[in-house]
């Protein structure tokens, strides 16, 4: 560990931050030195998120100081933190649908002239943010219909915009293309050669070892430590998060059988990105089966057109033979979709633990008056078996870590007894201990019969997970790999274009 430390523009001291049940963090010491990249790790749960918001204002220590240039400061909310320079792009995203791309970079900071919104304005300095993050998006496109990822792209553009001292990054690169990443970090490094100082929350080591100059390790609410970023490796991070030795990330496949029970022929999305190309595929009984491709390719769109959440314009979706047309019949025969978007499509946040574990099955437990009993007892059951880390089932999802969230939303669906699950982006913003978590849960699925179709945007959890990765690009998918080709430039050349498609 390493004293070399410039001088403090933000430190914390000895802060607790007590919810109900639940120590967040417990004495917690350590600074941030101007114009440097900190990055902050830990597992989900270790409290990296409350010390986020509690630096941006967003929640109140139980105890501690927060120290900002040496003086003490207390946040009574996110104006007062942004007011000495403290801004934060937030993991789950803080935006309005119903505006445009430039009033939601301005939400709360107007230009305004004679009184009047002064659109062109915003619109002109809108767009020199989003230049600046490399974005092909305008500033009078509306919110409502862009994917995670330029949402995400406007967050970023949005905290630029505050010129803050201090920008903290939650899981920034989480739903961002390689393209998108690159320009992040050039922002990142820009930033830093100005004297900002950029905190960094990321679960992919590799960012953090390459970009960071220092990184902070937090444990169970506790401070582990803090490490030069150069004399550590991946391997020696993880183990300072986890306190544990991890054993196999990736649990070996085991022998998938050839009864086939999802079947997807010629299926024509109805969506211009496909340009009426037809998709195939299958996925058999025990069967793991990767999705691949770079963001934009297509891959959820064509999930949740085999769901029936989209419409399409020909071809057939069957499971076990049966024709599957919209979403209630998917779910009847067995097939269901864990989204990547867990705080919007995937869960309730706002309702208790118990009540989305059983979401997809709250018929079983009767209508009007529920059987609370059977209910309470499902979801205590899907508590201990994934290891969801809460209190008490009957808190509110939300306060909840984002990996635990994700084992909240699998239970959803473990609870109807699926025959084949669509598994979008399932460790998006997940831990690395949390992860092997949720690997290991996946693997016991197939397993046990269950067909897997696993769509990732982390090329070796599809290489380590799979049995064999199709890769889609533009709308189509141009390629499959398995055995001894499951390697990430083998996927990448048909993601990229580099390989031809094969008839």
């Amino acid at each position: 560990m390493s004293s070399d430390v410039k001088q403090p523009r933000l430190s914390v001291e000895s802060i607790s931050k007590v919810y109900p049940g639940v120590n967040a963090l417990q004495g917690v010491s350590l600074d941030f030195a101007v114009g440097e990249v900190h990055g902050v790790i830990g597992e989900n749960g270790a409290g990296k998120s409350t010390l986020m918001k509690i630096l941006a204002g967003v929640e109140a220590p139980s105890a501690g100081v927060v120290r900002v240039h040496g003086e003490p400061r207390t946040f009574h909310g996110v104006p007062d933190a942004l007011k000495v320079g403290i801004a934060m792009i937030h993991q789950e995203l803080n935006l309005i649908d119903d505006l445009t791309v430039a009033e939601n970079i301005f939400l709360g900071r107007e230009l305004t002239q004679a009184g009047k919104l002064n659109r062109s304005a915003m619109n002109q300095a809108a767009q020199e943010l989003l230049t600046r993050v490399a974005s092909d998006l305008k500033p009078t496109d509306p919110l409502r219909g862009l994917t995670v990822a330029q949402k995400q792209m406007v967050e970023i553009a949005k905290a630029l915009g505050t010129h803050a001292e201090v920008i903290i990054m939650d899981e920034p690169t989480a739903v961002l293309s390689e393209r998108e990443t690159t320009a992040l970090f050039r922002v990142v490094h820009d930033l830093k050669a100005q004297g900002t100082t950029v905190i960094l929350i990321s679960h992919i080591l590799s960012e953090l070892l390459e970009h960071c100059d220092r990184i902070s390790v937090l444990r169970d609410g506790q401070f582990v430590g803090t490490y030069q970023a150069s004399e550590m490796t991946a391997k020696s991070l993880a183990h300072l998060m986890v306190g544990r030795e991890l054993g196999e990330m990736y649990p070996e496949p085991g022998p998938s059988q050839q009864t086939e029970l999802l079947s997807v022929k010629a299926l024509i999305p109805s969506l211009p990105l496909f340009k009426g190309r037809a998709a195939s595929l299958t996925v058999n009984e025990g069967e793991i089966v990767g999705l691949a491709g770079l963001v934009g390719s297509g891959r959820t769109e064509l999930a949740e057109t085999i769901m029936g959440f989209r419409s399409h314009l020909g071809g057939a979706v069957t499971m076990e033979g049966k024709v599957i047309r919209n979403p209630s019949e998917a779910i009847q025969s067995g097939l269901v979709y864990v989204s990547e978007d867990r705080k919007t499509t995937g869960l309730h946040v706002d309702l208790s633990v118990e009540e989305n574990a059983t979401l997809s099955t709250w018929r079983k437990y009767g209508t009007v008056l529920r059987k609370k009993r059977e209910q309470t007892a499902s979801a205590e059951s899907w508590r201990t078996k994934l290891s969801i880390k809460v209190p008490s089932v009957k808190d509110k999802t939300v306060s909840l870590s984002g990996g635990n969230q994700q084992k909240v939303s699998l239970a959803k669906w473990l609870d109807c007894e699926p025959k084949v699950m669509i598994l979008d982006e399932p460790t998006r913003g997940v831990d690395v201990g949390s992860k092997s978590e949720i690997y290991h849960i996946i693997h016991e699925q197939a397993a046990s019969g269950c067909g897997i179709l696993m769509i990732s945007s982390e090329l070796p959890e599809l290489i380590g997970m799979c049995h064999r990765i199709l890769v889609m690009r533009a709308g189509e998918i141009v390629g499959e790999v398995s055995g001894e080709q499951k390697t990430e430039r083998e996927i990448m050349e048909w993601a990229a274009g580099v390989q031809e498609v094969t008839a």
